[in-house]
């Protein structure tokens, strides 16, 4: 034991980051008077003391996050008179006890506890951060709706089941909600939009089906909406633009309280993988839809979003076009449409995304010439297959020649100014040819003089025609102007004979 410390007793210990284990210092046992004590990354591998609980009865702040304290939570901890308990990044095992009635904050992340939560928890009505994340949990989460100060609640990969929890449907205070990577199953409650705080909204890896509810666009301060890797289907919200939080110049509420004591990441799809950031940035502005099922267009009102930084759409069946102004999204980042089946021409604007470090438009069917800039041509040199599956499109940076494209293009909109198409005018002129095509066969057949008369006149042309030609014919070989003359009387004598029998 530390031989310097002071006689008298302690009420506020911070020893964060100093190494004290491998056990609980047993100085420690003389501390009944104690009110805060941080023993964060010290070192300590020993399970709780059976004094633990009794010694720190005063206490009010706990943090021994960041050790390897292993065995089970200290035993009974509901005569503590606790407000804040950080035990995460530890090895604590075995199951949850019944806590201080008093806790505003608990978090016990990143263990080995295992089991169902106990309807036990549900009685801490003073709670406003409750992290069970990264633990053995299973089951249903009991029916908790009297906790109704909860503003943080992370449950995230644990295994879960059940329909999403009707009883958050009270907690009206919820600012983070993730429930990602667990067995949850069922459709997204309509009443999903009325958590008017709501700012962080992850529901990703779990088994949701059924279409995204419209009032999901009631979250007009939601930064982070994260709904990747379900069962989810029908089409995409209609009305994103409500959706202000993601939108520059939105202002996003800071937590006052951190609710993990280690080195917490917060996992995103972007960039084509799953990037780490950090409790400062885990807000990140995304929209992640990916892995569902979902179908019809992308709505326009998306681009109105400019704060977004990581739109991902990808593996969906979404068709339509790409939304024509894309570019107006200038903090974008990470752009993945893929594998859909989006169509018609890559907008021009997508060259404006200053910032766009990430594109992906594979596996769809988009046609016409890829758009140019300088920005563009930097994203395919860091990916050659940013547009592979796209049969239609041409241009550089890619190998196919637009010569065919643009000389059809430019044929029909020359005819389109001329005042006719190619394909209508075709079909008229046919009509019109068979039409009087008929009439001259129906005049021959029942009019006897105008078919006599008929055939006159096409004998007549003829001999015309092929005088003509002996008169060329005999200037070019030199026949005399007698013999000529002399062809044409036997001629005229033959016509006239056959017309008169």
């Amino acid at each position: 034991d530390p031989q310097w410390l002071p006689p008298f007793k302690l009420e506020k210990a911070y020893f964060a980051s100093i190494r004290m284990g491998p056990s609980f210092p047993t100085w420690l046992q003389s501390q009944v008077d104690i009110l805060e004590l941080a023993m964060s990354d010290a070192g300590i591998n020993d399970a709780f003391p059976d004094w633990f609980s009794t010694t720190f009865s005063k206490a009010t702040f706990l943090e021994m996050s960041q050790n390897q304290i292993a065995g089970g939570l200290p035993t009974n901890m509901e005569n503590m008179s606790l407000e804040k308990l950080y035990l995460d990044c530890n090895q604590i095992a075995d199951r949850i006890p019944r806590m201080p009635r008093n806790l505003m904050l608990l978090d016990i992340s990143y263990n080995l506890i295992s089991g169902v939560v106990p309807q036990s928890i549900c009685e801490l009505q003073k709670l406003n951060g409750l992290d069970l994340s990264n633990n053995l949990l299973e089951g249903e989460f009991p029916h908790c709706s009297l906790m109704r100060r909860v503003s943080f609640f992370r449950a995230s990969n644990n295994n879960f089941s059940g329909n999403f929890p009707s009883f958050l449907q009270g907690w009206t205070e919820l600012s983070f909600l993730d429930l990602s990577w667990n067995k949850f199953s069922g459709t997204l409650p309509t009443w999903i939009g009325n958590f008017s705080k709501l700012e962080f909204l992850q529901l990703k890896h779990n088994m949701f089906s059924g279409n995204i509810p419209d009032s999901i666009t009631n979250l007009g301060k939601l930064s982070h909406l994260d709904l990747a890797s379900n069962g989810l289907s029908g089409p995409l919200p209609q009305h994103l633009s409500n959706l202000t939080g993601m939108m520059i110049n939105h202002d996003t509420t800071k937590y006052e309280e951190r609710l993990s004591g280690c080195d917490y990441k917060s996992f995103v799809n972007m960039k084509g993988q799953e990037l780490q950031y950090n409790q400062e940035k885990v807000t990140i502005v995304t929209i992640d839809l990916s892995s569902n099922f979902l179908t019809g267009v992308i709505p326009e009102g998306i681009v109105s979003l400019d704060g977004i930084i990581n739109l991902n759409l990808s593996w969906n069946n979404l068709n339509g076009k790409i939304p024509y102004m894309i570019g107006a999204i200038k903090s974008l980042e990470s752009l993945d449409l893929s594998k859909n089946n989006l169509y018609g021409e890559i907008p021009q604007s997508l060259s404006d995304l200053t910032y766009l470090s990430y594109l992906n438009l594979s596996y769809n069917n988009l046609t016409g010439r890829v758009p140019s800039g300088t920005q563009l041509c930097s994203l395919y040199d860091q990916n050659h297959h940013l547009y592979d599956g796209n049969d239609g499109l041409c241009g550089p940076p890619l190998q196919k020649s637009c010569y065919k494209y643009d000389a059809s293009k430019q044929g029909y909109q020359i005819r389109s100014k001329q005042g006719f198409h190619i394909g209508s005018f075709s079909i008229g002129v046919t009509v019109g040819f068979m039409a009087g095509l008929w009439v001259v066969f129906y005049i021959l057949l029942f009019k006897k003089s105008w078919m006599i008369a008929y055939f006159s006149f096409l004998d007549n042309m003829y001999d015309e025609v092929y005088v003509k030609a002996i008169v060329v014919w005999a200037k070019l070989t030199g026949r005399t102007d007698e013999r000529l003359r002399m062809s044409q009387v036997a001629w005229s004598s033959i016509d006239s004979d056959e017309y008169y029998e």
